[in-house]
């Protein structure tokens, strides 16, 4: 944490050096010692440390100088920094002047020039001072700052990566907080850049304007480029499945590297609650689990490239090449799919314009804290929408489950319509579909069309979750790896025609259970067909496909 601050500003450079000095001999410790010769340029200095959080403890000022003098200048410094202690120093002459700014500018106290020794004329009384200042001190936050507004989806993208990536930041809404002094200081302070957001701020006093995920990544020191440029295990995706491959393959001494798009944890990363899993009777966060399986993944050394996506791969003899988005290559003698699955997108008019503006796909882990007192709209019955809905109603005045079908029964778990059932301000909406968004900036109303008596109603929403199932991102596998009409990855059994071999497959055995029609290169978890969409299955799976790994390596 920054030490706080104390500012000294003179226009006697000998004054000033000597203010100084004393200073830093008595409090350097414990305090940032900062000085300016010029009162404006005291007053940029804290803008400049209000923008980035900083504290002030003490702000003295000689009385006598051009252009302001001191009392004037503590005056506009209390409108930054309020609750600073505020000193001047004085000749003689200037001691009436002193005693008025008591009360017109709030002095704490004045000293007399010269102070020698400051054992006796100085250190006590900047000692009450600052005792009395740090009694009421509390640290300003010290880590990183983004400036927005609610309904842009940029600003959305950010935080969520933030969130997913488990960077603490903290969120200011520019108009929600427009009349807030504070806020309107900063944006005083950055001037006409200020509306390019989301804007960034960084401890070190970096700006970030227009931020976008990569550049932050770059910024806070998430990877993106491997280390070197050959692994004997490479995963393109950091869910459940990858996380449990990496752990399982590092642990048993396989050089792995692990490559996320977005971030470790995948959907389940998302998911707000998850009760069934194996070892947690109280449950988890799906937050906490992807926590958990990183730091364990680190611990045996795996390096996670994060965010960053694979487009292509090809393969050179044992070799399998992956190209990344942004041009460079890493390539391995076994590669494993893990990449998961998307939302299926809603088609219905107004959706794509207001992605982002309180229409989002999954969880939406940002934004629960901002449907206080809100109606919200969770399209989907499967478990995602469940424990998404259970999460908003901790919030939100009224969370509504939009569902095809006449109940949940079919679709989710048992213990969670249990729960759904016993939270008040849940609804169930069954027979019930969106046909459209409406909103300007943002979403404010929704036509829902219910099949069973087709009367279209429309009504307010401020935020809606779309849960409705889910398909492969694996277009940049075709012509390589084979995939059913969905785009799932066919592995094993299914990937023998006939009982016949893979075309092109040149090995002296069948493939193995969770290995595609390339020797080598694997698929685990939602991605592959046939696969049971729970995180307990994924993790499974990618732990038992390390074994067919070693035994693929073992021949290589």
């Amino acid at each position: 944490m920054a030490k706080p601050i104390l500012l000294s500003v003179d226009d006697d450079p000998d004054v000033l050096r000597a203010i100084e000095r004393d200073l830093r001999s008595q409090y350097g410790a414990d305090y940032r010692v900062m000085s300016s010769d010029a009162p404006e340029a005291a007053l940029d200095i804290l803008k400049e440390l209000k923008v980035r959080n900083d504290s002030v403890a003490l702000l003295l000022a000689d009385q006598r100088m051009p252009r302001m003098d001191g009392v004037g200048f503590l005056q506009h410094a209390k409108q930054i920094f309020p609750d600073a202690k505020r000193a001047l120093l004085t000749a003689y002459a200037d001691t009436n002047a002193a005693i008025s700014a008591i009360n017109q500018a709030g002095l704490d106290y004045f000293f007399m020039k010269p102070w020698d020794p400051p054992t006796e004329h100085l250190y006590p009384q900047l000692n009450d001072l600052l005792d009395d200042w740090r009694a009421s001190y509390r640290p300003a936050y010290d880590g990183i700052r983004v400036l927005g507004t609610r309904w842009s989806p940029r600003c959305y993208e950010l935080r969520d990566f933030l969130a997913r990536n488990r960077v603490p930041y903290q969120w200011v809404d520019v108009e929600y907080s427009a009349n807030d002094p504070e806020t309107k200081l900063i944006l005083e302070t950055l001037g006409s850049e200020a509306a390019n957001l989301p804007v960034v701020l960084f401890p070190d006093g970096t700006k970030l304007f227009e931020g976008v995920p990569a550049d932050v990544a770059q910024k806070v020191g998430l990877r993106t480029r491997a280390q070197t440029t050959f692994y004997d295990l490479a995963i393109v995706g950091g869910g459940p499945a990858g996380l449990a491959a990496a752990v399982y393959g590092a642990s048993e001494g396989l050089h792995t590297v692990m490559v996320e798009r977005e971030a470790p944890g995948g959907q389940a990363g998302m998911s707000s609650r998850i009760e069934n899993y194996l070892g947690f009777p109280s449950g988890l966060s799906g937050g906490d689990l992807a926590r958990r399986g990183v730091t364990q993944a680190l611990r045996f050394g795996v390096e996670i490239l994060s965010p960053q996506e694979a487009v292509g791969v090809r393969t050179e003899g044992s070799y399998r090449i992956i190209k990344m988005v942004d041009g460079h290559e890493i390539s391995c003698h076994a590669l494993m799919i893990a990449t998961g699955v998307q939302w299926r997108r809603l088609e219905a008019p107004g959706i794509d314009r207001l992605q982002g503006a309180g229409v989002y796909y999954g969880g939406g882990a940002s934004e629960a804290l901002s449907c206080k007192g809100e109606i919200v709209y969770v399209v989907g019955g499967a478990n995602s929408a469940g424990q998404a809905a259970m999460n908003f109603s901790r919030y939100a005045e009224r969370v509504v489950i939009l569902v095809r079908g006449t109940s949940l029964d079919a679709t989710m778990s048992k213990y969670l319509i249990d729960q759904i059932k016993e939270t008040s301000n849940i609804q169930l909406w069954s027979h019930a579909s969106v046909t459209e968004v409406h909103g300007e900036t943002h979403l404010e109303e929704i036509s829902v069309l219910c099949s069973d008596t087709s009367k279209l109603e429309r009504v307010p929403a401020s935020a809606m979750f779309i849960f409705i199932g889910a398909l492969p991102r694996t277009d940049w596998l075709a012509g390589m790896v084979e995939r059913d009409e969905r785009g799932f990855l066919l592995t094993g059994p299914d990937v023998m025609q006939g009982g016949e071999r893979p075309r092109g497959w040149a090995l002296d055995r069948d493939p193995f259970l969770l290995e595609t029609n390339v020797p080598g290169i694997f698929a685990v978890g939602d991605v592959r067909h046939g696969s049971v969409k729970r995180v307990a299955s994924g993790v499974g799976e990618g732990s038992v496909a390390v074994q067919f790994i070693h035994q693929y390596l073992s021949k290589v």
